[in-house]
């Protein structure tokens, strides 16, 4: 028994040593990091680095600085996460949006280049006493920037308005430059810039270019040609381009990261986006890749830094307000000389604030790179700790404020150039298709009616009804129990008009089933019957409407439906500000007018005056003749101030938003629970219209979201209206 604690006490003892348990411990942060963060509203980004510095010898020295050396494990897979952000990087570079907008893209290219650098020359070299080298390197680090809030702009629908495009292409310029600028300065800082050192750098890099733009390219097409099938070859293919770029950069006297970012310029017309392959290379690189390398930028971050002084802090501050400042300005001359609205400077603004994957490498680098040794032996680092610590600092407050921008102005941008025609288009009869997700008949008539009720009948195939089984020993039991069911549904349809088909299909959870399902299909929207049951363990991880949200792009009805249609009086719909905006409005709207068409009820519609004049219109357009009152509201949560009676027999219709998207405020979430609890006996269906992104380029950061401080910021505008109340009586 002493023996067995011993070796117990042995495989815990501070620092930890055993391999394995230091890999499972890493893993297990990786999965639970961003499960528990997003909660928070923190990006799973900031929280993989803030493991990092709680696990590392910094922290509480669950991992020593032995393995954070060269030969260390951790060093290996940080590396080589490195590797893969540089060249998913270049993979990710939209060269068809450059093509189209390059004059403009050059402009705000060379401008968010220039002016961060030009500017922050001098705050770095005379304001924090840095010395020459580290001054160029720490300057040309404000000059990079990622398109972290690229998400929230695909969300929005604005990918291909000029503001978006001219500031991708830009990416491609300043980002390329930078890495260049990189590439002389780790040279220089290992010898002297002399003209033998210049001849060697432009020798050896004009043979790593013609080796990587003429040759590698040749042999890519190649092997993607002759080898299709094999497609686990490929992706080991792809990897050893990386690491034979990043090989070959390091002869040519660069940096590794320069020859991984080259490698995905070089590989990026080959590997089309929406492929298998870079649905592998994204997958790994954000399993397990990435995360290792960020968790590994926490451990060499000293906290105790900050509060050891004022100069650490003032360090932060001083580079994270220039970074936003000299992005804000670059905007600014980008607008004035293209003359394009506020709005559209505030997209570009946001867009190219961010700083992130480029930043943390080209100061990792900075950081690695020993210049020489202090009498007692410790190293001199081009970049000391306050540097990369400042730096940490400016990428959660760039990530969050480039959100947080891009969100409003995005909004502003599409409010004006919204147009009615493109708006109110109704939806085509052959894109109409319902998925109705249940397992059995019983308990799930009233939702199998409603869909009837709210399908156009020239539709061929209308209606499709699923049932989804785990994924285990009994899967082919419960499939043949489920067809049973599904002829039952047959026969209790089969008098009517409408055409339903069945299909039985296993899966890991019914979210990936329906999910999965409802792009086989090209349904544009699915209903399932909703539960408002939640546990604890709901609540930390995301309830089962979170996960279907999550998976399924698609517009999507919870109902909870109790009562038979026959019952009902009126049906009661309330919808956010700016549904009008979202590109699936005419898609549920249609569905609520044919439901109060074919019930014979009365509809009253709770919205802003803009959004109700939009809502009449395409009622108008569409030639329904129904009963239709309106009641003014700012926001949701003005519905409870109507003091209105509400019967038991009305259906409540909330039309509700999801994260990012146009129409989304945080007081959305919370009156979805006000209106459960206060009218818990009456049916009611909770739309969240689709939200198609419009494709999958830096989903990296798609958790980024400016949530939190928007409800900080719609909290102060709260407190503020009331404090003017009370002086105004």
């Amino acid at each position: 028994m002493d023996y067995f604690f011993k070796h117990l006490w042995d495989a815990f003892h501070l620092p930890l040593e055993n391999p394995v348990l230091i890999f499972s411990l890493i893993l297990f942060i990786i999965l639970l990091s961003p499960i528990v963060l997003r909660k928070m509203r923190i990006p799973a980004i900031i929280g993989l680095i803030i493991s990092g510095v709680i696990i590392g010898p910094k922290g509480f020295n669950l991992i020593g600085e032995k393995l954070l050396e060269s030969s260390g494990s951790v060093k290996l897979f940080s590396t080589i996460g490195l590797l893969y952000i540089m060249f998913m990087a270049g993979l990710e570079l939209d060269m068809n949006e450059f093509k189209k907008y390059r004059n403009k893209s050059f402009t705000f290219g060379f401008l968010t280049f220039i002016i961060p650098i030009a500017l922050g020359f001098p705050i770095c070299y005379y304001g924090l006493k840095l010395n020459l080298t580290a001054s160029i390197l720490t300057a040309s680090m404000f000059a990079t920037h990622t398109l972290v809030a690229y998400p929230i702009a695909s969300k929005l629908g604005i990918t291909k308005k000029p503001a978006v495009a001219i500031t991708i292409g830009g990416t491609i310029l300043t980002d390329t430059a930078v890495l260049i600028i990189l590439a002389v300065i780790s040279s220089s800082a290992k010898g002297q810039l002399n003209i033998d050192f210049w001849v060697r750098l432009i020798t050896s890099l004009t043979i790593f270019t013609l080796i990587m733009f003429l040759i590698i390219p040749r042999i890519a097409r190649w092997f993607f040609s002759k080898l299709e099938s094999e497609k686990t070859s490929h992706y080991i293919f792809v990897l050893s381009i990386i690491f034979f770029a990043a090989f070959l950069a390091e002869m040519a006297g660069v940096e590794h990261i320069i020859g991984a970012f080259v490698a995905g310029l070089v590989l990026n017309r080959l590997i089309p986006h929406s492929s298998v392959l870079m649905n592998r290379i994204d997958f790994i690189g954000n399993a397990l890749f990435i995360p290792f390398f960020l968790i590994s930028v926490g451990m060499v971050v000293d906290v105790r830094v900050l509060f050891d002084g004022y100069w650490a802090l003032i360090t932060a501050a001083v580079l994270t307000s220039f970074a936003i400042f000299s992005k804000w300005f670059a905007a600014l001359i980008t607008q004035i000389i293209f003359k394009m609205t506020a709005a559209e400077r505030q997209v570009i603004f946001g867009l190219s604030t961010a700083h992130a994957a480029a930043t943390l490498a080209i100061i990792i680098v900075g950081y690695n790179t020993i210049t020489g040794l202090t009498p007692t032996g410790e190293p001199i680092r081009l970049l000391n700790e306050n540097i990369l610590n400042g730096t940490v600092i400016l990428i959660l407050v760039t990530c969050m404020t480039a959100s947080f921008v891009t969100e409003n102005a995005g909004r502003r941008l599409l409010l004006e150039q919204a147009d009615d025609e493109d708006l109110l288009a109704a939806p085509q009869l052959r894109s109409q298709h319902l998925l109705v997700a249940l397992n059995e008949l019983k308990g799930n008539e009233k939702l199998l009616d409603l869909s009837i009720l709210i399908t156009d009948k020239n539709v061929i195939n209308p209606i499709s009804v699923v049932s989804v089984l785990a994924d285990d020993e009994e899967a082919e039991k419960r499939i043949h129990r489920s067809r049973n069911h599904m002829n039952e549904i047959i026969k209790h349809y089969s008098s009517g008009e409408t055409k339903v088909n069945t299909i039985a299909t296993i899966d890991h959870n019914l979210s990936s089933g329906i999910a999965r399902t409802s792009k086989e299909l090209a349904a544009d929207i699915v209903l399932i019957n909703d539960s408002d049951k939640m546990n604890l363990l709901m609540r930390i991880v995301g309830d089962d409407r979170e996960h279907l949200l999550d998976v399924c792009d698609k517009t999507v009805f919870f109902c909870q439906l109790d009562m038979p249609f026959i019952s009902k009086r009126k049906i009661l719909t309330i919808c956010p500000e700016f549904a009008e905006l979202e590109n699936s409005f005419t898609n549920w709207l249609e569905r609520i007018f044919r439901l109060s068409k074919e019930l014979k009820l009365p509809l009253e519609i709770f919205a802003g005056d803009q959004t109700f004049e939009k809502i009449q219109l395409y009622a108008d357009l569409r030639k329904f003749n129904l009963e239709i009152v309106h009641h003014t509201i700012t926001e949701p949560d003005d519905f409870f101030l109507l003091n209105l009676k509400i019967e038991t027999t009305d259906l409540l219709v909330f039309c509700s938003a999801r994260q990012g998207a146009i129409s989304y405020t945080s007081g959305i979430d919370a009156f979805r629970s006000k209106l459960e609890k206060a009218y818990p006996t009456n049916d009611r269906i909770l739309i969240y219209p689709s939200q198609v992104i419009a494709d999958n380029i830096y989903s990296t950061y798609e958790d980024i979201s400016s949530t939190a401080i928007s409800k900080g910021v719609e909290t102060i505008q709260k407190i503020g209206k009331e404090v003017g109340n009370i002086f105004k009586k």
